[in-house]
C-alpha cells in the first residue's frame, strides 16, 4: 500500500466511491484489491479507526476500513462510529457491506454458518446514537434497519457462490450488547428468549448512523460459535471464535468481491438513499454555520 494521504486527501479525490466494506474481526484489509491509496479523512468527530483503503476491485471503486484497526487493537466500545460512517459518507459511499463475526444464539445457524440479518437489538449502554442534535434534529425510521434490496442481492449472490463449509441464513435478529466480555449463560439464554438470532458488539450504531448518512447497509455475519446457552458446546473463547473466523476468512473475502462485482453493475434501489427526506426536522437554512459544516457531508443532496 502507498502512504497515507494527508487529512485533507479525501477533497482531492474527484471520482466518487460509491462501494465500501467494514471488514471487523480477523479481517483487517481486502483481498484482491488494486491501486490502492490510503486515505486519512479528517472528521469533526476524530480520527477513523485506520486508514481507509482506496482502491478498484475488478472495475469497481471501493473503500475499505478495519473496524477495530489493523492489529486489532480497538475494543468495540473504543471504535469511532461516527468517524467511521462521516468519513465514508464524505467519499461517497452509498452501498456499505458489514463483515462481523457473530455468536449463534439458534439451533440452526451452526459455526461457520453465514447469517444475513435484517433486525437489531440494542443491548449496549452510551454508544453514539446520531450525527443529529446540538441544533440539527432529525428522526429516521430504523422499522427495517437494513437495506433489504442490498440484502436482497447479497443473498442472491451467496446463493449463486455457495459459501465454504458453511449454510446461508437470510434474516433474524443481531443483538448488540458493549462486550468486552462474551454473555453470561443467564444472559445468552434470556436473549434467546428475546427472539435473537445472533449476538455481536458492533453492528447496530453502523446501521443506526449508516441510515441516517443515507447509506445502504447490510451485514454479514460469520458465525464463530454458539455462544453460551448450548450447555452440550464448549462454551465461547476469544481463540474459537478467531479460529472458526480465520476459516472461513477467505471464503468471505470471496463472497463480498463477489457482491462488489454484481453492485458495479447493478445498484439497487433503497429507500435509505432519501432516508432523510422524510426525517429531517429542523430546516436547513435555520442551521447555524457550524452545524451545516458538521453535516455537510450528510446534507449534501438537500440543499
Amino acid at each position: 500500500m502507498t502512504r497515507p494521504e494527508s487529512p485533507s486527501a479525501a477533497s482531492r479525490h474527484q471520482e466518487p466511491v460509491e462501494i465500501a466494506v467494514i471488514g471487523g474481526s480477523g479481517l483487517y484489509s481486502m483481498a484482491g484489491l488494486q491501486e490502492v491509496s490510503e486515505l486519512q479523512v479528517d472528521t469533526p468527530y476524530g480520527a477513523t479507526s485506520d486508514a481507509i483503503a482506496v482502491g478498484r476491485l475488478g472495475q469497481a471503486r471501493v473503500a475499505f476500513i478495519a473496524r477495530h484497526a489493523r492489529g486489532h487493537k480497538l475494543l468495540p466500545a473504543e471504535i469511532p462510529f461516527l468517524a467511521n460512517i462521516w468519513a465514508l459518507k464524505s467519499l461517497g459511499v452509498r452501498y456499505l457491506l458489514s463483515v462481523s463475526a457473530v455468536g449463534s444464539l439458534i439451533e440452526q445457524a451452526a459455526p461457520l454458518d453465514l447469517v444475513l440479518p435484517d433486525q437489531f437489538i440494542d443491548h449496549t449502554r452510551g454508544r453514539p446514537r446520531s450525527f443529529f442534535g446540538d441544533g440539527a434534529v432529525a428522526h429516521v425510521s430504523l422499522a427495517e434497519p437494513i437495506c433489504l434490496a442490498l440484502q436482497g442481492l447479497v443473498w442472491q449472490v451467496a446463493q449463486e457462490n455457495g459459501f465454504g463449509r458453511g449454510r446461508i441464513h437470510r434474516g433474524g435478529t443481531y443483538v448488540c450488547i458493549d462486550g468486552p466480555q462474551f454473555s453470561t449463560r443467564a444472559e445468552s439464554l434470556m436473549y434467546r428468549q428475546w427472539g435473537a438470532s445472533v449476538i455481536g458488539m458492533t453492528n447496530l450504531p453502523e446501521a443506526r448512523l449508516a441510515r441516517e448518512a443515507e447509506i445502504a447497509y447490510a451485514t454479514l455475519a460469520l458465525v464463530t460459535d454458539y455462544d453460551c446457552w448450548r450447555e452440550r458446546t464448549e462454551a465461547v473463547t476469544a481463540s474459537m471464535a478467531m479460529a472458526n473466523l480465520m476459516e472461513n476468512a477467505a471464503n468471505a473475502q470471496a463472497l463480498v468481491a463477489a457482491v462488489i462485482e454484481r453492485l458495479h453493475g447493478q445498484r439497487p434501489v433503497s429507500a435509505a438513499h432519501e432516508a432523510l427526506s422524510s426525517a429531517l426536522v429542523t430546516p436547513v437554512a435555520a442551521m447555524d454555520n457550524r452545524v451545516r459544516q458538521r453535516l455537510e457531508p450528510l446534507l449534501r443532496r438537500l440543499v
